[in-house]
C-alpha cells in the first residue's frame, strides 16, 4: 500500500503542477501565455491528467486514481473501500505539493498581478455564477461523467483485456479534455476534491504576494459535489457491469 500511495502522491503532484501551471500561465501578468484562453487551459489540464496517470503508474500505483472521487466511484462499484483513506491522504498531499511548486515557478508574476481573484484561480476553482445548488449540480454531473466513462473505457464490454498497453492514460486525458470543453465553464470543473482542497490550502498558507482570501465558503462544493458524483458513477457502473 505504501508504494501505491507514493504513486498516487507523485501522480497528483504532476497533475497539479501542470494543471494549475497552465492556469497560472494564462492568467498571470507578464506571462508569455497571458490571455491564451479556455482552450489552452482545458488542453493543459488534459495533458496534466495524462502525465499524472503515467507518473502514478511508474511510481507504484497501477490504479492511478489521482482523485478521491474516482477512488470512491470504484470503491462503490467493487464494494471495497480499504484504499480510500490512504489514497485520499496521498492525493491531497500531492496536490498541495504540486501547488507549492506552481507558486515557486511563477514567483515573480504574483506581485505583477493585481487581481486577487486571478491569483486564487491559479490554485483552486470558483464558479462563474455563484449559487450553491447549481454549482453543486455542475460538479456532480461532471464527476459522474468522469467516473462512468473511465469505467466504460476499461470495461470488458469495450475490450475483454482493457485498452492496449499504454493507451489508457491518453483516453482518460481525452475524456477530461471533453469535460472541460463541454461542462467546465460553470464551476471550473474541479471534479476532484484533492485537486481543489490541496491547492486552496496551499494558497491559504503560502506567502503569495498580494493575495486575498482563499474563499473557504465555496470550498465545500468542489469537495461534496465530486464525491457525490463519483459515488453515483460507481453505482451506475455496478448496475451495468453485473
Amino acid at each position: 500500500m505504501l508504494g501505491k500511495c507514493f504513486g498516487e502522491f507523485m501522480g497528483t503532484l504532476i497533475l497539479i503542477l501542470l494543471g494549475d501551471g497552465v492556469v497560472a500561465n494564462v492568467l498571470l501578468k507578464r506571462s508569455k501565455a497571458e490571455g491564451a484562453g479556455w482552450m489552452v487551459i482545458a488542453s493543459g489540464w488534459a495533458f496534466a491528467v495524462m502525465a499524472g496517470v503515467f507518473t502514478a503508474i511508474a511510481c507504484g500505483s497501477s490504479d492511478a486514481h489521482l482523485n478521491p472521487a474516482v477512488t470512491v466511484g470504484f470503491a462503490v462499484m467493487s464494494g471495497h473501500f480499504a484504499k480510500f483513506a490512504p489514497y485520499l491522504i496521498a492525493q491531497i498531499a500531492g496536490a498541495f505539493t504540486g501547488a507549492v511548486l506552481v507558486w515557486l515557478h511563477f514567483l515573480p508574476h504574483w506581485e505583477q498581478t493585481p487581481d486577487q481573484g486571478l491569483k486564487l484561480s491559479c490554485f483552486c476553482t470558483a464558479p462563474a455564477i455563484r449559487g450553491f445548488g447549481a454549482n453543486l449540480i455542475s460538479e456532480i454531473l461532471g464527476t459522474l461523467v468522469l467516473v462512468l466513462v473511465v469505467g466504460a473505457i476499461f470495461s470488458k464490454a469495450v475490450a475483454d483485456s482493457g485498452p492496449a498497453s499504454g493507451l489508457g492514460p491518453y483516453l482518460v486525458a481525452a475524456l477530461v479534455w471533453g469535460i472541460g470543453l463541454s461542462l467546465g465553464g460553470t464551476t471550473g470543473y474541479a471534479i476532484n476534491p484533492a485537486r481543489d482542497f490541496g491547492p486552496r490550502l496551499a494558497h491559504a498558507v503560502l506567502p503569495v504576494a498580494g493575495k486575498g482570501p482563499s474563499d473557504w465558503g465555496y470550498a465545500i462544493v468542489p469537495i461534496l459535489g465530486p464525491l457525490i458524483g463519483g459515488g453515483l458513477g460507481g453505482l451506475l457502473l455496478r448496475a451495468v457491469t453485473r
